[in-house]
């Protein structure tokens, strides 16, 4: 007779069952923590992936406390990283007191943590620290940190959010960042990364690994995901209405659901302040919040929302991932998120509550809001969610690491650099031309067989201790807005700089200011309130927000009649009518489709491949393509006088041979660190994530029919 497998609840400190079930009142586990108890426990790298509030902090941090006491682990033994410090404040509480069940400590440190705070933090180091990747750049580097002595103790990271560093260079800064901590530890420090869903969770998971992807054991536990497709909530919970307006958004948001709490997604800082102005203008409680607000702005507001109930809360994507603002009842999508996984975040956000379901209602304000919701929601509809692809081609984070590095060690074999690194990819032999051009442009000097920072390094990234060194991305130059002593939030210059009529006025947190003084030397600028006539800007630098090719490709599939099976008002399905009447010259079901006129005298390929396809395709027919052209979501334009026969001879000669988009050296501006590589690195860099080579393969050997020939 065979024996009862393992409970694996008998893997658990009996301090954590005790409270899980007496404190938390749990009757048990859910699926994702109970499977996440023995590999977890057993040393094992890990991607734990489950729906917004799926339990995912205990699933990880329950059997790391129970190992952390069973092995005598001593010192700061656990990191939990998270991509936002509100995030982090939101955490600590639990995590101190899932700490304390075990006679452990938890503490927090990021940039707002006081100094003294710190000193403590250094003096008795917590068995889990709550930070971020950029604050133990900051340890790593500093003179007043014996990094040594504080991760000798170093055995496990907890990753929150994963998918979102995973995407852009903070993955790659946080994955370089890990190699160099286990080095200072001088030993293996298990990975846990914490996930919504994600198209490719197991290349999420070798990701994480780092140097080490397939040398350690490793599990991607998603019980969710085994289970059948999950239905899609009625039509009734996930509207799409078109609205037309920004005023009439308010409108619509101020009349609806009276009574409840609600949360408004914006795809931009402007919106939101517009929008919250125009709520507030209607007598409707409102609260904002986006990066631009200043911390305390922002924390009163998520602190007022979460006490209140008739009332609105509006956001960018700050409020996307898991900070807890109380239990919500509705969410509100103003047009459309870029990413599928952005969306069922914000879905996330709702039905927590036993008996309450999850819903959104999207506002589309123009035809390309609507086309965009609709598109995003036929995705959707079909299961699709996007893998998460670190960005290629990191040599500024390649440069950005080696200066940290000797920084951090103050010399630097000239052969042992890459070591620190144990062959991750980006920071190995790649980036061997990358450590001669620091030296050669002096920040990096050579003294024998080291290296060490240089005068022209100081010069640029040496302010405060070298702080600059630690952020990977570069931020548009703001200028702090101040009433009186309280700090509202920051601005874009050009708003202070532009001629106009009148007084000067701002918009920020939802209310009007006028503008007093400015500080130009300091950059601030000093405010008192007034009742209207403010205006929001803010400036961007880099890639402009884009849509992918499957989400383009989407949009061609709504125009062609899909519709997503959610519910559609009668403004929205009249507006969808019309539109799809007017593009019907531009699609078509077997092929692209190449237009001679219409609208204007142009010759547009529509070939709905998104943005980076298309920049890929006006770079690779330079015969046929206008040079003077701005690629779109939808078509790349053709030179007036092309022929059939022209447009078939360049398409078959470049479908082997794609060229990389070119680069406006402005664009560079916002490549951080890129004044630390040599200029034609710094430009395939970024033409290389400017490009998406498998789409435009894809849209040159689809069939195309020329119309209007």
């Amino acid at each position: 007779m065979s024996s009862a497998a393992p409970d694996p609840l008998d893997r658990l400190h009996p301090g954590l069952v005790h409270h899980i079930v007496n404190t938390l009142g749990w009757p048990g586990l859910r699926a994702l923590q109970e499977e996440a108890i023995t590999p977890l426990a057993d040393g094992a790298d890990a991607v734990l992936i489950a729906p917004t509030a799926g339990g995912k902090t205990e699933a990880a941090c329950f059997p790391l406390l129970s190992r952390m006491a069973r092995e005598a682990w001593d010192g700061t033994s656990v990191l939990y990283v998270c991509p936002l410090k509100a995030l982090l404040n939101n955490l600590l509480p639990r995590l101190e007191t899932y700490t304390s069940w075990i006679g452990r400590s938890a503490a927090l440190w990021h940039g707002d943590v006081s100094h003294s705070r710190r000193k403590r933090i250094l003096r008795e180091r917590p068995d889990v620290l709550l930070t971020t990747p950029e604050s133990l750049e900051a340890m790593l580097v500093s003179a007043k940190v014996d990094h040594r002595a504080f991760f000798s103790g170093l055995r496990a990271i907890v990753v929150d959010e994963v998918h979102a560093f995973a995407g852009d260079d903070r993955g790659w800064h946080l994955l370089a960042v890990l190699e160099r901590l286990e080095r200072v530890a001088g030993r293996p420090v298990q990975r846990v990364g914490l996930s919504a869903t994600v198209g490719n969770p197991d290349e999420l998971l070798a990701w994480l690994q780092g140097a080490a992807s397939g040398q350690r054991a490793a599990r991607v536990i998603a019980p969710h995901l085994r289970e059948h497709a999950p239905k899609l909530p009625p039509p009734g919970d996930i509207q799409l209405d078109y609205v037309g307006s920004l005023a009439n958004a308010a409108t619509v948001i101020a009349a609806l659901h009276v009574g409840e709490k609600r949360l408004v997604f914006c795809e931009s800082r402007k919106q939101v302040e517009e929008l919250g102005a125009a709520l507030r203008a209607k007598g409707v409680t409102t609260f904002l919040s986006h990066a631009s607000l200043s911390a305390d702005e922002r924390r009163r507001a998520e602190e007022a929302f979460a006490e209140a109930r008739d009332c609105v809360i509006v956001s960018t994507s700050t409020l996307e991932l898991g900070i807890d603002v109380g239990d919500l009842d509705r969410v509100v999508q103003f047009d459309a998120p870029n990413t599928v996984a952005s969306f069922l975040q914000r879905l996330g956000r709702t039905g927590r509550r036993p008996g309450s379901l999850r819903n959104c209602l999207f506002l589309a304000t123009d035809d390309g809001g609507l086309l965009s919701a609709a598109a995003l929601l036929l995705l959707w509809s079909r299961g699709w969610v996007e893998p998460v692809v670190p960005p290629p081609e990191p040599r500024h984070i390649a440069a950005q690491q080696v200066l940290a590095l000797c920084l951090q060690e103050h010399r630097v074999g000239n052969r042992l650099w890459q070591e620190w690194w144990g062959g991750l990819g980006p920071f190995g032999p790649s980036a061997e031309p990358i450590v001669r051009h620091l030296v050669e442009q002096g920040y990096l000097e050579r003294d024998g067989e080291l290296l060490f920072i240089g005068p022209e390094a100081e010069q640029r990234f040496g302010h405060r201790h070298f702080m600059d060194l630690t952020a990977v991305f570069t931020a548009a130059p703001e200028f702090t807005v101040l009433s009186g002593r309280t700090e509202i939030g920051t601005t874009d210059p050009v708003l202070l700089t532009e001629e106009v009529v009148g007084p000067r006025r701002l918009l920020l947190a939802g209310r009007s200011w006028q503008v007093t003084y400015i500080d130009w030397s300091r950059r601030r600028c000093f405010v008192e309130p007034v009742e209207s006539g403010g205006r929001a800007r803010w400036g961007g630098i880099g890639l402009a927000r884009t849509s992918s090719y499957e989400l383009t490709r989407a949009a061609r599939d709504v125009l062609l009649g899909s519709t997503p099976p959610v519910g559609l008002t009668r403004r929205a399905e009249s507006t969808l009518a019309r539109v799809r009447d007017e593009n019907a010259e531009v699609v078509h079901r077997d092929g692209t489709v190449i237009v001679r006129g219409g609208r204007d005298t142009n010759v547009r390929w529509w070939t709905w491949a998104g943005y980076r396809a298309n920049a890929t395709l006006a770079a690779s027919l330079r015969s046929v393509a206008d040079p003077l052209q701005r690629p779109t979501d939808m078509y790349v334009r053709l030179r007036e006088d092309i022929t059939p026969r022209d447009w078939k001879r360049a398409a078959a000669d470049c479908v082997e041979h794609l060229c990389l988009p070119e680069v406006d050296p402005r664009a560079l501006a916002g490549l951080k660190f890129s004044a630390a590589l040599p200029p034609r690195l710094a430009a395939a860099t970024l033409a290389a994530r400017m490009a998406d080579l498998e789409g435009a393969t894809k849209s040159l050997r689809e069939p195309v029919r020329f119309t209007r020939w």
